[in-house]
């Protein structure tokens, strides 16, 4: 179980991580705006993407607590 955990706090450290920095150059790039400054499709497609891995993460770190809650 405490593999298991470990394995979920990796998981959730990775999307923490990563993805809050990748929609920071999704929202820098030329196809997020349109010309009259409004969020494309492309920007609000990469944001959901990113919502969901967040929560994700979050999901992970409650399944690793309760593994180790678990393995106690």
């Amino acid at each position: 179980m405490i593999a298991l955990a470990v394995l979920l706090f990796v998981n959730a450290a990775f999307n923490v991580i990563v993805w809050p920095q990748f929609y920071k150059r999704v929202a820098r790039d030329p196809r997020a705006k349109d010309a009259a400054g409004k969020a494309t499709t492309f920007l609000k497609v990469h944001a959901v993407l990113i919502a969901i891995a967040l929560v994700l993460a979050l999901v992970s770190v409650l399944a690793g607590i309760a593994a180790l809650v678990g393995a106690l």
